[in-house]
């Protein structure tokens, strides 16, 4: 990959790549760097005879990656991030506690717990900044195992052995999202016989054997999935419009107010427990360590006792 004369990352010309990802032209990037076009071009092309290989598919107005090109995408943005990372930590070690706390998270209302210990910790530190980061569980764990995240919120079960993490004292429920005209809004639940028959939609990394198995003793071959989905509020359209009803877990989609939706949870009751977890050898900044001891707080002003946790 990039390297200088002495053989350090180039972190410069790896920008100047995701530039012109991100215009999506060796124009719009020269005029964002504030470069000239030939300049750019020249630079690029250098590069990607030292990589032997191409990146870009230059068409007439636009470019496109080649696959080569989408590796190092997807390489750079992680490298030129933890580089940024670094030195926003490592400049704000003299100053107030302040900076970063980087949090990935599947969709869950439990995201409030962190959200009350973020907001109880700018009353102390105003300067701690929160980027959350919204993905499934595999695309977070590869963050925070790459060192992108500080923390995140995941669903039992996972890998356990390299991560400290604190079980959090409330669960989320499996139910069925419905329309509120729909004749099964009139139950108070719905049973597995019920999930036979219905068109379901439902979650990509929903894992029959692993969070229906037991409860159910089916698999997916015994139900209709007619569609799938990744952020549960593209489902709920879905859902609106009448195409199927959504297997999901409750709290996450508003159903009250004007909507026509509505949730009925699972009989018997079927609940998905949820852990904060960090890295176990992760050196943690001033600010994410405040974070933790923040959220600890609000678990204790909560009334609310923390569940297990491994530290």
């Amino acid at each position: 990959m990039a390297h200088n004369r002495n053989g350090g990352m180039e972190l410069r010309i790896l920008r100047y790549f995701l530039a012109v990802v991100e215009e999506q032209s060796i124009t719009g990037a020269a005029e964002y760097l504030g470069m000239s076009q030939p300049s750019l071009s020249r630079q690029l092309r250098e590069f990607e005879s030292r990589l032997g290989c191409t990146l870009f598919e230059r068409g007439s107005r636009t470019i496109t990656l080649t696959p080569e090109g989408e590796l190092l995408r997807e390489r750079a943005e992680e490298i030129v991030t933890l580089a940024d990372r670094a030195e926003a930590e490592i400049t704000s070690m003299e100053e107030p506690v302040g900076g970063p706390v980087y949090i990935g998270a599947g969709e869950t209302d439990a995201m409030r717990l962190l959200a009350r210990a973020a907001r109880a910790m700018t009353s102390c530190y105003p300067q701690a900044r929160f980027h959350i980061y919204s993905g499934n569980t595999e695309d977070v764990t590869s963050r925070l195992d790459s060192g992108l995240l500080d923390f995140a919120l995941l669903f039992e079960p996972y890998d356990t052995t390299k991560y400290a993490y604190i079980t959090l004292p409330v669960c989320d429920v499996w139910g069925v999202m419905m329309r509120r005209d729909d004749p099964l809004a009139a139950r108070e639940s719905i049973t597995v016989d019920d999930l036979k028959r219905l068109p379901l939609i439902v979650s990509r990394e929903t894992r029959f054997d692993r969070e229906f198995g037991a409860w159910s003793g089916m698999g997916q071959s015994d139900l209709r999935v007619v569609g799938t989905y990744n952020l549960l509020n593209n489902g709920a359209l879905m859902v609106s419009e009448g195409l199927g009803y959504a297997l999901c877990l409750d709290r996450v989609v508003n159903v009250t107010g004007d909507t026509n939706l509505t949730f009925r949870p699972l009989s018997p009751r079927l609940e998905a427990r949820l852990n904060v977890v960090w890295k176990s050898d992760r050196r943690f900044t001033r600010v994410a360590a405040c974070f933790l001891q923040a959220l600890r707080e609000e678990l204790a002003a909560s009334a609310i006792a923390p569940g297990p946790s491994r530290i």
